[in-house]
């Protein structure tokens, strides 16, 4: 039979005390960096932007007090002059606006269970932080529904009941389509780890009959509390056309670029995730983990306000998107980081352990990116919403 590591962090005893003192200096040292990073970057940020939008007030204000010949002379250019297309409906509204429900949900599950984790020390017993994460994924799927549904309201998606059902599916099918194709793969191997069929009709259940219905009930409160389309600018009828560039200003360009200090941030916290997941060692530091995803969350943040902010100075107006995938590539370099963990730190061979361990990082960098994504689009956007509210428009 095959033998494979699977979650055998929740079977070991706790580690000594100079496991735990090596483990704390080193989780020390890369919260430290991590944390200059973040001083390093808010302070950056907040330093280009106060300074680069108040000279964008004060020469928006000069143009004000020109007559209309002097601003037809004058050249005009900058974010403002996106106004009426930046609160344009992005592409593909519904796939859209499912990611950012997704993604909302995926932090909040994140959050709760890292609490539940540093008060209950949910590591000592087997498969108690799995559990623990599928039902707290379950009940806080009304935050999927709000989140989601709210945006696709303001969007203008008229087809509210199939954005629902993808928001509240996207994750569970992509775990489970995974899981059962390494099922049947754990079947033919005849391993100990194959999930028996009782668990997928229970977690099928659990989709159908908890996930799908609070989901709906979310979907219902943001459509009708926060669904209202009140951005500061009306939109034009007609799209701008989007002026030529340099190539670094490319949408695309900014998306490959956007991920790597978020990545930065957390890859030494990484290490020692993988480590607990495929090499027996057991993860005890949670309020460590509670640092990192607060640090994770304000470098996105940052970045992504900073990637936009340049995006709009080149008068292209499709952020929405761009600032939900500079974030999300954070999942991209995780995922290269984890094939030089599989070849370098593991000793994992065959098609099963190859096939598990690939297709379970997957699932796991896909459901940071997602997070990722959401995180970065929430705190764009208020950062679009304003700028453009405290700018006189005509």
């Amino acid at each position: 039979k095959t033998k494979t590591p699977l979650y055998t962090f929740f079977d070991n005893p706790a580690p000594d005390f100079f496991d735990r003192l090596l483990h704390s200096d080193i989780h020390w040292f890369s919260i430290f960096n991590s944390f200059m990073m973040v001083i390093f970057l808010v302070g950056l940020v907040s330093m280009i932007l106060m300074r680069t939008l108040r000279k964008d007030y004060a020469r928006y204000s000069k143009e004000e007090e020109m007559d209309d010949m002097d601003r037809d002379l004058g050249d005009e250019y900058g974010w403002k002059q996106v106004h009426g297309d930046v609160f344009r409906p992005s592409s593909h509204p519904m796939i859209f606006s499912s990611l950012i429900g997704s993604g909302c949900q995926i932090f909040s599950v994140s959050f709760i269970v890292i609490i539940l984790a540093m008060i209950e020390d949910l590591y000592t017993e087997r498969g108690s932080m799995l559990s623990t994460a599928i039902f707290v994924y379950a009940a806080t799927s009304p935050v999927n529904g709000y989140f989601g549904g709210s945006l696709y309201a303001k969007q203008g998606g008229r087809r509210w009941i199939k954005q629902m059902f993808i928001g509240a599916f996207l994750i569970p099918a992509m775990v489970c389509g995974t899981a059962f194709f390494i099922n049947f793969i754990a079947i033919y191997y005849h391993a100990s780890r194959a999930i028996p069929f009782g668990t997928m009709v229970a977690v099928c259940c659990i989709c159908f009959f908890v996930i799908l219905p609070l989901n709906l009930v979310g979907t219902i409160l943001g459509r009708n509390l926060s669904g209202q389309p009140n951005f500061p600018c009306r939109v034009n009828a007609v799209p701008r056309p989007i002026p030529e560039k340099k190539w670094f200003m490319e949408p695309a360009v900014i998306v490959c670029l956007g991920g790597i200090l978020p990545f930065g941030s957390i890859f030494i916290e990484m290490y020692f995730i993988f480590t607990s997941f495929w090499a027996y060692k057991i993860y005890y530091v949670y309020g460590f983990m509670m640092l990192v995803l607060v640090i994770l969350c304000i470098v996105t943040v940052c970045v992504t306000i900073v990637c936009t902010y340049f995006l709009l100075n080149a008068e292209d107006y499709r952020w929405q998107w761009t600032s939900f995938l500079s974030a999300a590539s954070t999942a991209v370099y995780v995922y290269m980081y984890s094939f030089y963990y599989y070849f370098f730190k593991t000793k994992m061979y065959g098609l099963f352990q190859t096939s598990f361990y690939f297709g379970y990082m997957a699932v796991f960098s896909t459901a940071l990116g997602i997070m990722c994504g959401a995180v970065g689009y929430m705190g764009t956007s208020a950062f679009v919403r304003k700028i453009y509210t405290n700018v006189k428009i005509d």
